[in-house]
């Protein structure tokens, strides 16, 4: 026990100076704003000094552009309003949440989940809790507090340990957060700020909400069966110690399951896992709801003739997939409204707008922080420093004639690093894109590549991160089940998760890159 101590502790110090370093960040809002300020200043330093490079595309010539101009100045107030109005990710996170709030609001995702749950046999929990966490992400944040607790109430209803079962919720809803069976609100998000990036070399250039969606979809399995294998092998072998010290009257963990239900403080873990007849019902009507609509969906974009019939008769080119995010939109909010319809939570019509209002407010920080970051991507883009920074650092990495793998991982890790500290996958990759994806293009790396790359790199360190709002949640929970759990106690059993779905995942993904399967849609790999 001493001995295990002590490794805690290693563990902790190691890891406390990412936690007193990102405590010196500021807000993701003045972090743009102060970087829109140095790019301000940087522009007349690198005009100044004649800093430009030439296009490989076309031979012209580009020099950075200083913005410490009255021109510059006129500028960013003229355009600041559309700037943000026209961010790309603005409307398309909005237009997305708008059908997922309904879908949440009426209690179908908190049900969906329950249902999967309870219901599955004790030697598939593991795996079925993985899975609901990787494709939960659907959910958003949510699924963080709606399926750990539900998950530590599985594991001990099957007599098991509680702290395992959390775990596994929060690494696999965590740490595979970029990972789904499903379209989420991420897919639009990341695809609006990977085409701002995109466009600093094309502006015709667009990313789809889809574009990643096989490799995404076939990723939900293989990180679910990572965390699985991870936690059958190793961190069962570390709960074992907690058994004895799990309280039975301890293990009340409540969460926001409350969608269409009465929970309170004081409910006990068997009536997480309950549902009701009216419940089951409901996602029964939502599935036949969700299957009317698919196929009214799918005729629309391959019956020829069809008013949705994209150019030439090219599927690939229907308003349905190249903006995606309305139809997305409908689908939650046709089993949103048929689910609160038969369950009895949506009784009024006033009741779907009122839940589609409280989506608009959860999203208010969001908001905020696009502001700031539309004016740094507006500034980056109108000095060039973007456009010379991406051709002089490809020609650095094209003289350096890098192994496609090393330079992926190098992506990877890249993004691994900055995660510790830019908890937000947005911010980050709002901060990242207009840099990677641009250099990378003149390397013939497609930016839905990029972003992928992104994507394995972002998610996996959440669950390691002490910067993540999440891992003082997690801690918490555990804690009501464990008394004596700390940081170490925590990291013990996130770190095997963190490590394995970075490199299970990059791996998953080269062997994905070598078959040349599509990522998404009429999106080829290479």
């Amino acid at each position: 026990m001493a001995d295990k101590q002590r490794e805690e502790g290693r563990l902790v110090r190691s890891l406390q100076w990412v936690e007193r370093i990102g405590n010196y960040l500021p807000h993701p809002f003045w972090l743009f704003v102060i970087l829109a300020g140095v790019v301000i200043a940087l522009s007349a330093v690198l005009e100044a000094l004649g800093v430009g490079a030439q296009n490989p595309a076309d031979g012209e010539q580009i020099d950075v552009q200083s913005l410490l101009t009255p021109d510059g100045f006129q500028q960013m107030i003229t355009d600041a309003v559309q700037n943000f109005v026209e961010f790309p990710p603005l409307g398309l996170i909005i237009t997305v949440m708008l059908g997922v709030a309904v879908a949440e609001g009426s209690g179908l995702i908190s049900a969906a989940i329950r249902v999967i749950v309870a219901r599955v046999s004790a030697r598939w929990l593991t795996f079925t809790i993985a899975l609901a966490g990787v494709t939960g992400s659907v959910a958003s944040d949510a699924i963080y507090v709606i399926l750990i607790p539900l998950a530590a109430a599985a594991f001990k209803a099957v007599g098991r340990s509680a702290v395992l079962g959390a775990i596994v919720a929060f690494g696999a809803a965590s740490a595979g957060y970029n990972a789904s069976l499903l379209i989420t609100a991420t897919d639009p998000l990341l695809a609006g700020i990977s085409t701002a990036g995109a466009q600093l070399i094309d502006e015709d250039y667009v990313v789809s909400p889809v574009a990643n969606y096989f490799f995404s979809m076939a990723s939900s399995v293989v990180l679910a069966l990572i965390v699985t294998l991870v936690a059958e092998t190793v961190l069962v072998r570390i709960s074992d110690r907690f058994r004895a010290a799990e309280d039975a009257e301890g293990g009340a963990a409540t969460a926001v399951l409350t969608a269409g239900r009465d929970i309170d403080a004081d409910t006990d873990d068997a009536a997480l896992l309950h549902y009701s007849a009216t419940e089951v019902r409901g996602l029964l009507w939502s599935l036949l709801a969700l299957a009317g609509f698919l196929a009214v969906y799918f005729c629309l974009l391959l019956i020829p003739g069809s008013p949705m019939e994209g150019e030439g008769g090219n599927a690939l080119e229907s308003p349905l997939l190249a903006d995606i995010a309305l139809p997305i939109a409908l689908a939650f909010l046709v089993v949103g409204i048929t689910y609160g319809l038969v369950t009895g939570t949506i009784t009024k019509f006033q009741d779907v707008p009122e839940m589609m209002g409280r989506s608009i407010k959860e999203l208010a920080p969001i908001i905020v922080i696009f502001f700031a970051a539309a004016q740094f991507i507006a500034y980056f883009s109108w000095s060039n420093i973007g456009s010379v920074l991406a051709i002089n650092g490809a020609d650095l990495l094209e003289q350096a004639d890098l192994p496609v793998i090393v330079l992926f991982a190098g992506v990877v890790l890249l993004v691994a690093g900055f995660n510790f500290f830019i908890t937000s996958g947005s911010a980050q990759w709002t901060l990242m894109a207009p840099v990677l994806v641009p250099m990378l293009m003149i390397l013939g790396i497609d930016p839905e590549v990029t972003q992928m790359l992104f994507r394995m790199g972002d998610s996996p360190t959440n669950i390691i991160s002490p910067m993540s709002p999440y891992f003082a949640l997690v801690l918490g929970y555990l804690q009501r089940y464990y008394p004596r759990a700390g940081i170490g106690t925590l990291l013990s059993m996130t770190l095997p998760i963190a490590i394995a779905l970075l490199v299970g995942w990059f791996l998953f993904f080269m062997l994905w890159y070598a078959l040349g399967i599509p990522l998404g849609p009429g999106v080829p790999v290479r």
